[in-house]
């Protein structure tokens, strides 16, 4: 899952929402150093990925990329996901989502002081100036998102334009995500990390 989704599954607080997004930019920090309500908020951030990677259908759709994408196929599945949780709000949740997306770039906001790094700083800087999460509803910012991770990656691939991969096989993966995103959600309900 990517960071719309992750905030999603974070506690309603600024420590949940910078625990949660940390996941993603936890290299080199040194987790002994961190409250317990971020400790917390990074466990519910990897415990959702590991139920991501290890589902039998999110595995099924990594099987669909060409060769040259599948190394990489998790990670475009992660941005996909956050479009197709946009795009059918409804489905999976009551919360009016104009709302809520306000609400996680306040608490991202509020929890700049608490990240420990510049770059995580800097990058839930650029998701709200730019709206990230308003824009993941057009396939157009999931293309260019994904187009930009091609771009950090260190070494020769053939990741650019994933979502060709994505747009070829867009319905089977929209259906095994609506089938898999309850469980994921299940799974953190009863997981409860940030509730212990």
């Amino acid at each position: 899952m990517n960071h719309f989704a992750h905030l999603v599954l974070s506690q309603p607080t600024v420590e949940s929402a910078v625990g949660n997004l940390l996941g993603d930019f936890a290299r080199g920090v040194d987790q002994q150093k961190l409250v317990p309500t971020i400790m917390a908020g990074l466990l519910n951030h990897r415990a959702v990925d590991r139920f991501t990677d290890s589902h039998p259908l999110v595995k099924e759709m990594k099987l669909t990329f060409s060769a040259g994408r599948r190394r990489f196929a998790g990670i475009a599945l992660d941005i996909y996901f956050d479009h197709l949780l946009i795009n059918h709000w409804s489905r999976f949740e009551n919360r009016n989502l104009k709302s809520l997306i306000d609400e996680l770039y306040q608490r991202m906001h509020a929890g700049h002081h608490l990240m420990p790094s510049e770059n995580m700083r800097h990058v839930t800087r650029r998701i709200i100036e730019y709206d990230w999460f308003g824009s993941y509803r057009e396939l157009d910012a999931i293309a260019e998102s994904l187009n930009r991770v091609a771009t950090r990656i260190r070494f020769a691939n053939q990741f650019d334009n994933a979502i060709e991969d994505l747009q070829r096989n867009h319905d089977m993966i929209r259906d095994g995500f609506f089938e898999f995103y309850p469980q994921l959600q299940q799974h953190v309900l009863e997981r409860a990390i940030e509730l212990r």
